[in-house]
């Protein structure tokens, strides 16, 4: 219960149906109580076992109703009615009242209900979105250690299990207290000596049911990751299905799944056996209550004469509606074990630390003026060596500096840092003199356009994916865009054109068509710097060329930071880098390095790039 206290804030704007809602459930709770108390009258009329009232009991004020004046008054009732109507006419009166009891009982649970219903979808709404923010906000090294199916089943499901907890949390609260106390308070004014009698037994129940619950939260919390990580299997596997089957590997994949599956299978039986038990153990007890119960009463009925006999039975009504509310405390008891364990691995993902997140009063950049420096900077992921060390490097405004070099030498991780996906250990990188960790992440991101590698496109329309972060962007620019890129031609040809869909992760377009579109929407963005990460080592030498053409379209009048591994890219770079192992070993423009002879001259061999 401690770690749900903390969603307890997602129900301050729904105030008002947590209100109604506790508000029906009182009615609700008093109605149920009443409606067992409507059975005595009608076995006093079935059994004629009411005390005969001839005289109406006079009632001058509240003060007055008590449990003597009131049983009068329905004794006077019921005399009176069947000495003029009949029995039949009496018995008729007292069902009505008790249907009438009922109605009232079963209609105050369903507004009660309703209302709960609308606080759970609201909680729920506002939990997810505010998980979805927290996880947008995050940092990217957040996520290279977390598993994306983990993390999936975090935002879905174990939310999901936090809102069916809090529903049980609210209903043992709300509802089933209430029902106990108006029902005990039923027993008290029947009979307070058989009433004490059974208080005795619950305490017993109570403790024998609560052994149950020790186990679920931590069996929970293990299930809750292993469904997690089957998640993630399942995402490896819709991702990577080629792969798998040309290597047929399916068995193996097969295997690891069925095998993991097996694992859950286990212990979700072991949970459900444990939250089975709860109802009918609960239930079990309670007729060993009432068993108790009748040979006590029958003790108050045929000896001591202090109850009749329609009394008693009503009496036991009442008790075995006590069951009802203690199974659903029981329930609601377990089922809160595992939201705890839910809500343990939502609020890793809530209180998950950005540690990019921008200082107060960050200044926020309004445009590319100078320079963007590294001042002898070094970085590493984590634990690991460090990629870049003690590295100096400027990008003035308006020229294109490459970087080149081996697999491993840093050149990738430049432009996370200039972007600020991650923050150097040492040094500073300052743009226009100022440093990046002193500006507002946002105002930065905005100088800049990305064109990697992998070109991600989302399950939406060309236009929308050329337009990704402008809002209401106008469709003549987006073909200007297009047609920078050398994309619009091919756009033409779909049947919907712009408004055509590219499929998942934009399946239904090729490398280099996706390529280009990804270059539209870094020209729509119309950045002061473009970064490009390796944009055409992917491509074939027909789209190579064309996504070339569209590269030197993109960077005419911008500053850009472009890394190759194809050489012929950047013949006409300002400044090409040679790295290697994190350091800078040759700088110079492209005539330049190869008359030194060295480590481009090597790379440039390799390439068996024609040197005009």
């Amino acid at each position: 219960m401690n770690n749900l206290k903390r969603f307890a804030k997602y129900l301050i704007p729904y105030k008002s149906y947590f209100g109604a809602s506790i508000f029906f459930n009182f009615m609700y709770s008093l109605f149920s109580a009443l409606s067992m108390l409507s059975l005595m009258p009608v076995m006093n009329v079935l059994f004629k076992d009411g005390e005969k009232v001839y005289l109406q009991p006079q009632i001058n004020g509240i003060g007055d109703l008590n449990k003597a004046t009131i049983e009068s008054y329905l004794n006077y009732f019921i005399t009176n009615n069947t000495n003029i109507n009949g029995p039949l006419s009496t018995l008729l009166w007292m069902m009505l009242f008790m249907i009438l009891a009922f109605f009232c009982k079963n209609l105050f649970a369903y507004l009660s209900m309703i209302y709960m219903t609308y606080l759970n979808n609201g909680v729920l709404k506002d939990l997810r979105n505010d998980v979805y923010r927290k996880v947008t906000s995050l940092n990217v090294a957040f996520f290279s250690g977390e598993k994306k199916g983990d993390l999936m089943a975090r935002m879905t499901s174990d939310i999901a299990t936090i809102k069916t907890t809090f529903m049980s949390a609210i209903t043992m609260i709300g509802r089933e207290p209430l029902t106990l106390l108006f029902t005990l308070g039923a027993m008290i004014w029947i009979s307070w000596k058989l009433t004490l009698f059974v208080l005795v037994f619950l305490p017993i129940s109570g403790f024998m049911i609560s052994r149950l619950g020790k186990t679920i939260k931590n069996i929970s919390g293990d299930i809750f990751a292993m469904e997690g990580s089957l998640l993630s299997r399942i995402e490896e596997t819709l991702g990577g299905v080629k792969i798998i089957k040309n290597f047929t590997a399916e068995n193996y994949f097969k295997n690891r799944f069925r095998d993991q599956s097996e694992e859950i299978n286990t212990m979700n039986n072991v949970i459900g056996a444990r939250m089975s038990m709860a109802g009918p153990l609960s239930e079990f007890l309670g007729i060993i209550s009432i068993s108790v119960i009748f040979v006590f009463g029958g003790m108050l009925v045929l000896i001591d004469k202090t109850l009749t006999g329609s009394t008693f039975i009503t009496y036991i009504a009442l008790a075995y509606q006590i069951l009802t509310p203690a199974k659903t405390i029981a329930k609601a008891s377990h089922a809160i074990q595992a939201g705890n364990a839910a809500s343990e691995r939502v609020q890793f993902i809530l209180d998950a630390g950005n540690p990019l997140k921008d200082k107060e009063n960050a200044t926020v950049i309004k445009g590319f003026k100078h320079q963007i420096k590294f001042n002898n900077i070094s970085f590493k992921y984590g634990n690991e060596d460090y990629v870049l060390k003690d590295f100096n490097l400027t990008l003035p405004i308006g020229k294109t500096v490459a970087l080149v070099g081996e697999s491993g030498s840093g050149k990738s991780t430049l432009a996370n840092l200039i972007t600020r996906f991650y923050d150097v250990q040492e040094g500073s990188i300052t743009f226009d003199g100022v440093d990046i960790k002193d500006v507002t992440t946002k105002s930065l991101r905005q100088q800049m356009g990305i064109v990697a590698q992998d070109s991600i496109l989302f399950n939406d329309t060309i236009a929308n994916n050329i337009s990704l972060g402008i809002e209401s962007a106008d469709q003549e620019a987006i073909v200007a865009a297009a047609k920078i890129a050398n994309a619009h031609n091919f756009i033409s040809e779909f049947p919907d054109g712009y408004q055509s869909n590219v499929g998942d992760g934009g399946g239904s377009l090729s490398g280099g068509q996706r390529q280009r579109v990804a270059i539209a929407r870094a020209v729509l963005k119309n950045p002061p710097i473009m970064i490009l990460d390796e944009a055409t080592s992917a491509l074939d030498t027909e789209s190579e060329k064309l996504v070339q053409d569209a590269l030197e379209n993109m960077m005419q009048n911008r500053t850009s930071l472009v890394i190759a591994h194809r050489l012929s890219t950047v013949k006409n770079a300002d400044l090409i880098v040679v790295m290697r192992k994190g350091r800078i070993v040759e700088q110079g423009t492209h005539d330049q390095l190869l008359q030194l002879g060295g480590t481009y001259t090597n790379l440039v061999n390799l390439q068996s790039l024609e040197v005009n």
